[in-house]
């Protein structure tokens, strides 16, 4: 028996009952409830599609009201996955909602992912999507881009029918110092909700076999001309030779959760003399902490740190150091995001802002 609900698209000519069955059996994974993941959600789940799977770890917050107008001024602090999968059950109880509250890291990633049957790529950072996009290829999914700034956005179909993928549209990864937090660019808040309505089309397009997927293309839209470009890219095929996760991706970088606590040298310094519970965690090479270390502090090279976070207890305060305080910042962040109930500080300056006052705390420790 049809359901009267999905009537206009059995009335589709294209359509019709059979692709609607297709919807209500496709399992969709959001990655990211903001800006882009909002919209893409809420007509996803209006479209019947049977599992709706929602993955982030941020809280909202009133500068996200504008453009993620399924929250409201009560949701914020709340997290958005857990309101977002809410009201997601208020507009269609007929589907699935799985609400991950977590962020997407190297660890899950191909636990998760592999339970869908497309994901829709909702992060705002390039090492979420890099991350994403190395989980796709090596499980054979395809995934639905995204991405604003300003006024302008961007869709394309990555990884369809061995396909293009990200790697072949941007190539290199940005440095993880190099690349814009999304609280300082702006962007202009219709846009998301316009973006991530082309990935929830785009996503019904490639799971009912219909249309012309925008697969080896990427659609870009500027607002304030009212343009659409469309630009053709090819497959570069050392990208579907993807057999393993990197050991290190970004951070999601717009996240006022992930901020770790800076740690001036005086405190750092007090806290060695009087003997203070935490764990030190150098991230430089083994051969600097060899050269000079803190007492009990334990070497966790900074490459190595998304795989070996395992051997830190976390249950003490967590203090990262490093030479000059760059790459324990990013260190520090990347453990926010794999535990982010854990106290964790960073040495603000590093090991240099110790300069003569380190000799003495050697001694005397």
């Amino acid at each position: 028996m049809k359901n009267i609900r999905y009537q206009r698209h059995y009335q589709l000519k294209g359509f019709g009952e059979i692709n609607q069955q297709k919807l209500a059996k496709a399992k969709v994974l959001i990655v990211g409830a903001g800006g882009l993941g909002t919209p893409a959600a809420q007509y996803l789940n209006g479209m019947g599609i049977g599992t709706i799977g929602l993955i982030d770890w941020d809280s909202i917050e009133i500068s996200n009201l504008p453009r993620q107008t399924l929250f409201r001024p009560k949701d914020v602090g709340k997290l958005k996955v857990s309101i977002l999968a809410r009201r997601l059950q208020e507009q269609n109880t007929e589907n699935k909602k799985i609400a991950y509250l977590e962020y997407l890291t190297r660890e899950n990633a191909l636990t998760i992912i592999a339970q869908y049957d497309l994901v829709i790529d909702a992060s705002d950072n390039f090492g979420t999507r890099y991350l994403i996009n190395d989980a796709c290829v090596i499980l054979g999914k395809p995934f639905i881009y995204g991405a604003v700034h300003a006024f302008e956005g961007q869709i394309s179909v990555l990884n369809y029918r061995n396909g293009p993928t990200y790697r072949c549209l941007f190539p290199e990864q940005e440095q993880l110092s190099t690349i814009p937090n999304c609280n300082e660019n702006g962007v202009l808040s219709v846009l998301p909700g316009l973006i991530g309505t082309y990935q929830a089309v785009e996503a019904v397009k490639v799971l009912t076999q219909t249309g012309e997927p925008l697969a080896g293309k990427l659609l870009i839209i500027d607002g304030l001309s009212q343009t659409h470009l469309k630009i053709n890219f090819s497959l570069k095929p050392e990208n579907q030779n993807i057999k393993q996760l990197k050991a290190l991706y970004g951070l999601p970088t717009c996240s006022k959760q992930i901020r770790s606590l800076a740690l001036g040298k005086e405190t750092l310094i007090q806290w060695l003399k009087e003997r203070k519970k935490i764990e030190i965690i150098d991230v430089r090479t083994s051969q600097e902490f060899e050269q000079n270390k803190l007492p009990r502090a334990k070497n966790i090279p900074f490459q190595e740190i998304e795989i070996r976070h395992v051997e830190i207890e976390g249950k003490l305060p967590v203090v990262v150091v490093c030479q000059s305080g760059k790459r324990s910042t990013i260190a520090a962040e990347q453990l926010l995001v794999i535990k982010p109930h854990w106290v964790i500080y960073n040495l603000e300056g590093g090991l240099n802002s110790l300069d003569a006052v380190f000799a003495s705390v050697m001694k005397n420790t």
